[in-house]
């Protein structure tokens, strides 16, 4: 479950009020947002390698990785590479029809993914099963290809993977490889329109919710606070805030 962008915003106008810190724009908050969903985005593939350096006879170590897991989980995603001069290109459109795009581009359209992180790659031939795709580093790569023992054929193909390319071998396989990837959250939007006074009015439409497990709210509320000059020492302050706004909003409705 994705947490409110519009919940997480008054919370931290709110505490940045008591706390006499000024303001932020919506403009500033959605910037700020961003970076601060990114960067937790990217602590768990940090925690995720740290769980894979514990000894698995651990009791409590397939809990712990399988709640990181499940936060990455959201982002994964899948999509048909596109073969051409000898290699497969990152796929153009993921499984849910969103542009995937790559090489640092950033997104402009909700409809747009940013790649991040390559999965597994599998070669699904017309006639025959699906097969995963073997990496190897280059030098693996090129010496397998120098002896037919040892040479890549269909039923075990290998591939080298650079420059965001897949060069796959044996040479045969032309098409039908299709990759699992991780894509980025999606850019954080709280979207308004202006009131009668000249205030910031939310509205849904036109906003992107932050797409991380609602289980991080408190802790992304409170990098956003940091960010804006704010540090909480404290993790109720942020939840009796949030709970006073969530309130609010019930009662208005009623």
């Amino acid at each position: 479950m994705a947490i409110n962008v519009d919940t997480v915003y008054k919370t931290v106008l709110l505490i940045l009020n008591k706390e006499q810190r000024g303001y932020v724009t919506p403009d500033e908050f959605n910037k700020t947002a961003t970076q601060v969903q990114l960067d937790i985005f990217e602590q768990y593939f940090e925690d995720l390698n740290q769980q894979l350096r514990v000894p698995q006879s651990d009791y409590d170590y397939s809990d712990r990785q399988m709640s990181i897991d499940e936060k990455i989980s959201p982002f994964k995603t899948s999509g048909d590479c596109v073969y051409g001069t000898g290699k497969f290109s990152l796929p153009v459109l993921d499984a849910e029809g969103n542009t995937v795009l790559n090489s640092g581009i950033e997104p402009t359209a909700f409809t747009q993914v940013s790649f991040y992180r390559l999965g597994t790659p599998i070669y699904s031939p017309v006639s025959g099963f699906p097969t995963e795709i073997q990496r190897l580093q280059r030098n693996d790569f090129y010496n397998i290809e120098k002896s037919p023992l040892t040479a890549s054929v269909k039923a075990f193909p290998t591939y080298l993977y650079e420059s965001n390319k897949l060069t796959v071998r044996p040479i045969s396989i032309t098409d039908s490889v299709n990759v699992s990837f991780i894509r980025k959250p999606r850019n954080v939007v709280w979207n308004y329109a202006l009131g009668n006074l000249g205030q910031y009015v939310y509205t849904a439409a036109g906003s992107q919710q932050i797409e991380l497990n609602s289980a991080e709210q408190v802790e992304f509320i409170t990098r956003v606070l940091f960010y804006s000059g704010v540090i909480v020492r404290d993790p109720q302050v942020i939840q009796v805030a949030a709970q006073e706004i969530q309130n609010n909003e019930i009662n208005q409705k009623s």
